[in-house]
């Protein structure tokens, strides 16, 4: 654990070292597209079910989350013009390296849920998901990378997501706990990066 803890923090450090310029045109670009806070900051369940703030560039208009579901889908009217861009490239994610460099998540590893979802685990996949810190991106974040697309089409988004995706990225974050090496960490950042530019 500890040699993963300094692989993500001198990654995260030096992804914010090289980011700065980047992460202060996005800020600029959200304050001068709507109103509110650059930052949008979100309860989510960490390792061991600690709740802690997440941190990700404001994509929607303010108080989005009292005006429809955790889920965004397809052409959501909540989003901005940046924001739709930011999602896109994924930039949005990026205010994360902060949360990694506190100790809150890693580069690598299940992707944290709302409290409402993890809610619906079972015993034995809460006990097994949360034994470790979220992370940035893992099997399931590539796999479900246009998410909001395949949920455009749906009648009733929060119960889809639970009944038919949710399972699914349950299976794959249990996966990434039980195969979990910094080479696989190393591959899937690389993955992950490479579609975003593809």
């Amino acid at each position: 654990m500890f040699v993963k803890r300094m692989f993500d923090l001198s990654f995260s450090l030096l992804g914010v070292f090289l980011l700065t310029p980047l992460l202060v045109l996005v800020a600029i670009l959200i304050k001068f597209d709507s109103r509110g806070p650059v930052i949008y900051k979100q309860i989510r369940v960490g390792q061991y079910g600690k709740l802690f703030r997440i941190y990700k560039f404001r994509t929607m208009v303010v108080n989005a989350d009292k005006k429809g579901f955790n889920i965004t889908i397809g052409n959501d009217s909540r989003i901005t013009k940046t924001g739709d861009f930011l999602r896109k490239y994924k930039l949005d994610e990026l205010p994360q390296l902060f949360n990694v460099i506190r100790g809150e998540m890693s580069l690598v590893g299940p992707r944290p849920e709302v409290p409402e979802y993890i809610d619906t685990y079972g015993e034995m996949e809460r006990r097994i998901v949360l034994s470790l810190k979220p992370g940035l991106t893992d099997y399931a974040s590539i796999e479900f990378r246009n998410e909001n697309e395949l949920l455009s089409e749906s009648q009733d988004v929060h119960n889809d997501y639970i009944e038919k995706i949710l399972p699914i990225k349950k299976r794959f974050y249990i996966r990434y706990v039980k195969e979990r090496s910094l080479w696989l960490d190393f591959k899937l950042i690389t993955k992950t990066l490479l579609l975003i530019i593809k």
